[in-house]
């Protein structure tokens, strides 16, 4: 792998920038691999990636229908956060952002990534309680979770209007100073070149159209619009439409699949420098790199694999913001988007092999870009191992039949 540095850009810069290396290959399809796993996005190649680097497990295939990192990868808000309240789902995520912390030199490639904290606004009593039971929840776990009032709240996000004529005016803060961004596609990208380098295959435009089996049911291998592939472990990682992809295989999943839509303003000056998140009416902000005001609010009311935009879900968003940061009712919207996100019916992740031998899923990302360094590295470990990595052991499948449900209340409002 071409190591990127200050001196190789001052080098290729003679040439033109005509001699770079690919950034991963474009190889042929074999017939079989040890694991193929399905879905190049963001946990798809992550899981690649710590398959080979911490198992040594190089005989993989990513497969994936479109492009690299062009499903739900690219259709994201790139939001950081470990602000939950189960002690499961507080160390999960706090080990994420540890590892996206240290990403950009272990990868050997920017992603952007911006430690910037997140400022919740109280805007309800009741939210105030249940934002302090996460407070003290997350303090045995390392993130901090701060309650702070009004006049701090001003301070870091002057932007935000007097509120005199506010419908729900905030009556405090919460600050989770670990919240960060980073940007989508670097995150694809960098763990595609990681991966590749490793001898991890990736092969795009490659469509499964469903399943090998044995005799006794066992998943052997996919079909796929290129052929069929054996593979000793077959791996989902595709995002909003696990469920439909693994009833290829006879398996129902315990999932409900919603378009998010999210969209950007024009770019405009530095006015927000943190993440602003309001629980109770369902909108959050950023400001990207470029200037853009990032926005985003509810899922679509009712279950659906649509991408696009829902001019109710716009209206109720802007409306919200609008009362909250009323300068910025002169502001041009540049382009807007929708992602089919799927999540459990308790609101956590599922990383689990299934009771279709030789089936594993990593599904139910509720806000799935936060996860994805750790949700690969838990991931990989149960495709090399067979047993849960530690931080996922309540992960599991069988959650369901043992009622030993993962419930993180409070996340359908905050993404």
């Amino acid at each position: 792998m071409q190591r990127y540095s200050f001196f190789s850009l001052a080098r290729n810069a003679v040439s033109y920038h005509e001699h770079w290396q690919r950034a991963w290959r474009s190889v042929p399809l074999q017939s079989s691999y040890d694991i193929v796993i399905v879905g190049a996005g963001g946990h798809g190649l992550s899981t690649a990636y710590h398959l080979a680097k911490e198992h040594g497990v190089t005989s993989v295939a990513v497969i994936e229908k479109g492009w690299l990192g062009g499903g739900n990868t690219a259709r994201n808000t790139h939001t950081i956060r470990a602000n939950h309240l189960r002690d499961a789902s507080i160390k999960f995520h706090a080990k994420s952002i540890q590892l996206y912390q240290d990403m950009t030199r272990e990868l050997n490639y920017n992603i952007l990534f911006s430690q910037r904290s997140m400022v919740d606004l109280v805007q309800s009593s009741s939210k105030l309680r249940d934002l302090r039971r996460r407070s003290m929840a997350m303090d045995l776990h390392g993130p901090t979770y701060n309650i702070v009032d009004m006049q701090e709240v001003h301070r870091l996000v002057p932007a935000m209007g007097d509120l005199k004529n506010a419908r729900l005016p905030p009556l405090a803060g919460v600050v989770h100073p670990q919240a960060a961004m980073a940007r989508h596609d670097a995150i694809a990208w960098s763990y595609a070149r990681a991966a590749d380098a490793r001898g991890v295959e990736i092969h795009q435009q490659t469509e499964l159209t469903g399943f090998l089996r044995s005799s006794a049911g066992r998943v052997t291998g996919v079909r796929t619009n290129r052929g069929d592939i054996r593979a000793g472990k077959v791996a989902l990682a595709t995002s909003g439409n696990t469920s439909h992809v693994a009833a290829m295989a006879g398996l129902r999943l315990p999932l409900v699949t919603r378009n998010l839509q999210a969209f950007v303003s024009m770019p405009i000056k530095p006015v927000v420098d943190v993440i602003v998140n309001c629980p109770d009416t369902g909108v959050y902000l950023m400001q990207s790199d470029k200037g853009e005001l990032v926005i985003g609010g509810a899922t679509d009311p009712i279950p659906s694999y649509r991408q696009g935009g829902n001019f109710q879900v716009f209206e109720e968003v802007v409306a919200a913001m609008l009362e909250l940061f009323p300068r910025f009712k002169g502001l041009k919207m540049l382009r807007q988007w929708g992602g089919a996100i799927e999540f459990a019916h308790d609101a956590s992740p599922i990383i689990s092999a299934t009771p279709v031998g030789g089936l594993y899923v990593s599904t139910g990302w509720w806000g799935g870009f936060k996860a994805i360094p750790v949700g690969g590295l838990t991931y990989a470990h149960l495709l090399a191992t067979d047993k849960p990595h530690l931080l996922a052991d309540q992960f599991g499948l069988e959650r369901f039949d043992s009622l030993k449900f993962m419930i993180e209340v409070g996340l359908v409002s905050q993404r």
